[in-house]
């Protein structure tokens, strides 16, 4: 059996547009920025961050070409190590549903230095989709992919294709499928898959993708957090995965972990309502990295409503900040 990424919290990573001001701008597809990329995720290692996921639906994956792909993944890992991250976790997403593409971008993932892939689940046909058909998708990826995989439900960017617990069950069996991102609300799911006693636990990771959840959902069996809003507030994010761990609680700690969940889960709102818009806003304005309107089209950076948006948000942001500056 291929082994999981280690538990904890991990980001998915915004992937990060040269400055309008750069010369070789393009308003259509400004060219990947590097240096930018390779900074941000140095300083999520050093807060603390278990590892990265790099070109997830954050990744906006689907708008770079294979050719970009490779350029972002092995300049995140070759960054990483000359900055003394030796082997750090990066998963690398996926974002094609021909199988063949899917296996030749992992294959490319493992030239570039990723140790897992994050596939999403096909979603293209969704209203005709089985439970059957999805599970022979994923052999079919697992059973041609060199480095392990992970299962990435995300209903609402995959036309709200629906994967039932006993699907994850099964899939678990596969000794090349090692885990899974959950990326929906549905908590009785994560129970569902996360406490299955069918499922081996030490050999298939359940990952929630939201961090509005960890609390909660740490309690139930899994493994941590993919999670955005770790991308700029990361050692609270971290802080709260290991109080969250603890078995034997103090009375304080117990008081801390909840008070902390209600704050992360307040300003996780801004990343549920805005998307990658809204977490690469976030970034730039908290850590004054990436432009606030950085993405590609058809999404267009910065809050609708920009400054006057953004205001709204200061109350919650400044208690995240506030425990972030204290860690």
């Amino acid at each position: 059996m291929a082994t999981p990424p280690p538990a904890g919290v991990y980001v998915p990573v915004p992937t990060f547009f040269v400055s309008r001001k750069a010369a070789n701008y393009s308003p259509i597809a400004a060219p990947v920025d590097i240096p930018t990329q390779a900074a941000h995720s140095i300083h999520l290692a050093k807060s603390g961050i278990t590892g990265l996921v790099v070109l997830g639906s954050t990744g906006e994956a689907i708008h770079l070409t294979n050719k970009e792909r490779f350029e972002v993944l092995s300049g995140v890992r070759k960054d990483l190590e000359n900055a003394g991250f030796k082997d750090y976790p990066i998963i690398a997403g996926t974002a094609a549903q021909n199988i063949e593409e899917v296996v030749d971008q992992l294959k490319s993932a493992k030239e570039a230095g990723s140790q897992w892939g994050l596939c999403l689940v096909p979603g293209y046909f969704a209203g005709a989709s089985t439970q059957e058909g999805i599970i022979e998708w994923f052999k079919a990826v697992a059973d041609q992919s060199p480095i392990p995989v992970l299962i990435y439900h995300y209903p609402g960017v995959s036309n709200n294709v629906k994967v039932v617990p006993s699907t994850f069950a099964t899939l678990s069996k596969h000794p090349n499928i090692v885990g899974c991102k959950l990326s929906h609300g549905d908590v009785s799911y994560h129970a569902q898959i996360a406490a299955n006693p069918s499922i081996d636990h030490n050999n298939f990771h359940t990952f929630t993708g939201l961090g509005q959840q960890l609390l909660p959902v740490i309690s139930i069996g899994c493994a941590g957090t993919i999670d955005g809003t770790a991308g700029f507030f990361p050692k609270s994010v971290v802080h709260l995965y290991k109080l969250s761990i603890k078995n034997n609680p103090t009375e304080a700690e117990v008081k801390e972990r909840r008070l902390l969940q209600y704050k992360l889960s307040s300003v996780e709102e801004l990343v549920v309502k805005f998307g990658t818009v809204g977490i690469k806003e976030a970034v730039s304005r908290i850590l004054g990295m990436g432009d606030i309107d950085g993405t590609r089209l058809p999404l267009r950076g910065g809050l609708p409503g920009g400054e006057k948006e953004w205001e709204t948000w200061k109350g919650v942001i400044g208690d995240l900040e506030a425990v972030e500056k204290s860690l």
